[in-house]
């Protein structure tokens, strides 16, 4: 270091003419490194930390400003946000000093807000974050300092993604909702991000209750009561209603491009919910607005479908199976079976799998052993074997079982009636 930058320190100190005056006069005198020192100088506790702010300006102004010494402002920003957090400052003074960022032309290589939350975050500072979320949204500062980077979600978006990762997807959803309740303005990302927090939290919800009736089945827990059942479906129906909260806010406040993925959205947490004549609705309204489903999600929501014995949705989506080919048809036709297996209408699996047997496809093992075992304990139940037989014969036509021996059981007259298929 030369002399040059302990008389720049001292004329700085002194604050006698502007920090911009004091550097004009020296500019010739100082190197780029000394430059720096003057940046870590003033940054330190203790200094007058503003001068390095006005220091960095008058760098960019003059066009000074390289690689390094941006990453250098940028580490000291990120330093001086971290203390401020960290000494329990309000959130104001926080969001102040980003927009002085901004203000000397700070501009970062990423999200500065993103970077705040992720500090405020890391610290465990939630209610922290939620409220520098709110102020930077009140502001209306964030798309100004991202950028393009708002796309990502901006700051409520972000925030979301965080609480996200952590497993908190009610939480995520309720956040942009309850920011929007403050009259505050999430952008459009932000409620996308909210709808697959939804979407994933039914997703889970699902998981826990097929866990819970495998383990009902296995006697392992008790059935639950009426009172609980009310209270799982009260439940996933208020996530619906949240669900369906945030897309009617992207439906009437912005265009009809982001359409096409809000129902997709829609159609996912409809098929996380089982809920088959909804999840068809949102099939066709994705392709009134040009956004075609992928043929695997029209055969989910037909078993879906299936299983609840949805006859006009079942009768719509089947209607497509006629422009398809011959391994597409044989997929959906299995779904369908499946979700007649699934729902206990086996009169209806048995007719879907002769007509796959009609078709000259030969329908899976599994598929065929549920559907006899189906139909066996409805013959027990209710006595009728004719749709039984009838399947017997088709299978064994088709050399998919050997010979079947069928018996029935008279206990009034000791009678037992035996034939062989």
């Amino acid at each position: 270091m030369g002399e040059g930058f302990f008389e720049a320190i001292e004329e700085l100190e002194r604050m006698a003419r502007e920090p911009s005056d004091v550097l004009e006069e020296m500019n010739d005198k100082l190197s780029a490194r000394e430059l720096q020192l003057v940046l870590v100088y003033f940054a330190q506790e203790g200094r007058d930390s503003w001068c390095a702010l006005e220091v960095f300006e008058w760098l960019k102004k003059e066009n000074r400003v390289d690689k390094e010494t941006m990453e250098l402002m940028v580490s000291i920003m990120c330093t001086w946000v971290k203390k401020l957090i960290e000494g329990k400052n309000e959130v104001e003074d926080v969001v102040d000093l980003l927009v002085d960022m901004d203000c000397v032309g700070l501009k970062t290589s990423f999200s500065m807000v993103e970077k705040v939350i992720s500090l405020y975050w890391e610290a465990g500072e939630r209610d922290g974050t939620v409220l520098f979320v709110k102020e930077v949204l009140r502001r209306g500062i964030s798309m100004r300092l991202d950028g393009d980077e708002g796309k990502k979600g901006g700051p409520a978006g972000y925030l979301a993604w965080k609480m996200m990762e952590e497993g908190k997807y009610r939480d995520a959803a309720k956040l942009v909702i309850h920011l929007k309740e403050c009259g505050l303005k999430p952008d459009v990302y932000s409620y996308l991000i909210a709808m697959t927090a939804v979407v994933k939290e039914l997703n889970e919800f699902a998981k826990s209750l097929r866990k819970l009736k495998s383990f009902t089945k296995a006697n392992l827990v008790a059935h639950l009561d009426p009172e609980s059942l009310h209270l799982v479906q009260d439940y996933q129906n208020d996530l619906l209603s949240d669900g369906l909260h945030l897309s009617n806010c992207i439906l009437q406040e912005w265009g009809p491009q982001f359409h096409g993925m809000v129902h997709e959205r829609l159609l996912a947490m409809y098929i996380c919910a089982g809920r088959g004549s909804e999840a068809e609705r949102q099939l066709w309204e994705m392709k009134l607005v040009g956004k075609e489903a992928d043929a695997d999600l029209y055969d989910i929501v037909l078993a879906i479908c299936a299983s609840q014995g949805e006859t006009g949705s079942i009768g719509r989506l089947m209607a497509r199976v006629d422009c398809v080919g011959a391994l597409r048809r044989k997929k959906t036709l299995s779904w369908l079976l499946r979700g007649y297996v699934k729902g206990g209408h086996f009169k209806k699996a048995a007719e879907t799998l002769v007509k796959m047997l009609d078709l000259g496809f030969f329908p899976e093992l599994l598929d065929r052993v549920a559907v006899m075992q189906g139909l066996s304990r409805r013959i027990q139940l209710q006595g009728n074997v004719d749709t039984y037989l009838t399947l017997c014969k088709r299978l064994s036509d088709a050399g998919l079982i050997g010979p079947a021996l069928v018996y029935v059981h008279m206990r009034k007259h000791k009678l037992w009636v035996i034939k062989m298929l």
